[in-house]
């Protein structure tokens, strides 16, 4: 998978690609990530990439021109057939665990652009993204950081960058349903136990009890889930409702 950021701050992603598993999937040519500084693609002695928009209004917008010729620059030196472009915006769909994984699967390149001030001039937008995509209900310095999530996001479900591919099956949002709870050693700890069942060695029960609590879980945190389970079923049987088993 290639990542090619479009920033005008290159270096807030130094120390994340030296993280862990980033920094191994990149070692093992399964990630490449590329952040390119836009400002370098303007004719002004200041590198100017910003300017009042038209109409009034406060802040500054970034201007077009920079922007379309670096995207145009990536695509003339990259050979992928699966381009897709991505404004990190609050304005976009919010990023789930399932849109990741659908990144994933369907594209074999990213470009990533990171919005600053007031955000773009509407025809880049326009002209070259392919979709908006918002990490959450609330508005940051610019798209650097929501750019870095969603690397980390998709990148867990290419192929080769986790070691072990099984957790993504029982992690947070698989089957649209929170993390069960989870104990290591001790057994014991300030007078709080680990549940019996987990060192009864039954793996049904065991199966049974982790269900049981990632459902419990999910209805009191975040109730919308479960309703977003159910909807499926709903339309499907006209109003019947079946048991949620194994």
């Amino acid at each position: 998978m290639q990542f090619d950021v479009l920033t005008l701050f290159p270096d807030l992603f130094d120390n994340f690609k030296q993280e862990s598993l980033i920094q191994r999937a990149i070692k093992n040519e399964i990630l490449d990530i590329e952040t390119i500084d836009f400002r370098g693609y303007t004719d002004d002695r200041h590198h100017k990439v910003d300017d009042y928009p038209f109409g009034g209004g406060s802040g500054m917008l970034l201007m077009a021109e920079p922007i379309f010729l670096a995207h145009e620059d990536i695509l003339s030196r990259r050979t992928a057939a699966r381009t897709h472009t991505v404004y990190m915006s609050p304005a976009g769909k919010t990023l789930t665990q399932s849109r990741a994984q659908q990144l994933a699967a369907e594209h074999d390149h990213l470009i990533i652009l990171c919005g600053r001030y007031e955000g773009v001039d509407q025809r880049v937008i326009d002209a070259l993204v392919d979709e908006e995509i918002s990490i959450g209900d609330y508005v940051l310095f610019g798209g650097e950081l929501p750019a870095m999530v969603l690397i980390e996001a998709v990148s867990r479900h290419v192929e080769g960058v986790l070691g072990n591919r099984s957790s993504l099956d029982s992690e947070s949002f698989h089957d649209d349903l929170l993390e069960y709870p989870q104990y290591t050693k001790p057994r014991s700890f300030r007078g709080m136990d680990v549940p019996e069942v987990l060192l009864s060695g039954n793996h049904q029960a065991i199966d049974r009890w982790k269900r049981e609590q990632a459902l419990r879980r999910t209805e009191q945190r975040r109730p919308d889930l479960i309703e977003k389970r159910e909807e499926p079923r709903k339309e499907g049987h006209h109003g019947h409702h079946s048991n949620d088993r194994e």
